[in-house]
């Protein structure tokens, strides 16, 4: 199956059989008990959302061999917003 062909499903009745959903639930999960009562160091959305957002968009970009338009309109922002994101995670 080529790369282009190789598309995700995105139908689905519940986020829980959601491959990507469950990896995140098993994960916060984890991250959770591993603090064992204690206290997280930041908040949890910016941590997820700060941890997940480099490995995005570098595979996206990588999907479209490069390509930042076609990327940008894959993750549904603008290049502009794209190329901004690339800098701060150090992408660019």
């Amino acid at each position: 199956m080529s790369a282009a062909s190789a598309k995700p499903s995105t139908a689905t009745s519940d986020c829980g059989d959601n491959a990507l959903a469950q990896c995140v639930t098993q994960l916060v999960r984890r991250y959770l008990r591993d603090l064992d009562g204690n206290a997280a160091d930041a908040e949890l959305h910016d941590l997820v959302m700060r941890s997940a957002e480099a490995p995005l968009l570098r595979e996206v970009l990588a999907w479209h061999g490069g390509n930042q338009s076609r990327a940008a309109a894959t993750l549904g922002i603008n290049r502009a917003t794209l190329r901004k994101k690339l800098g701060q995670h150090g992408l660019d």
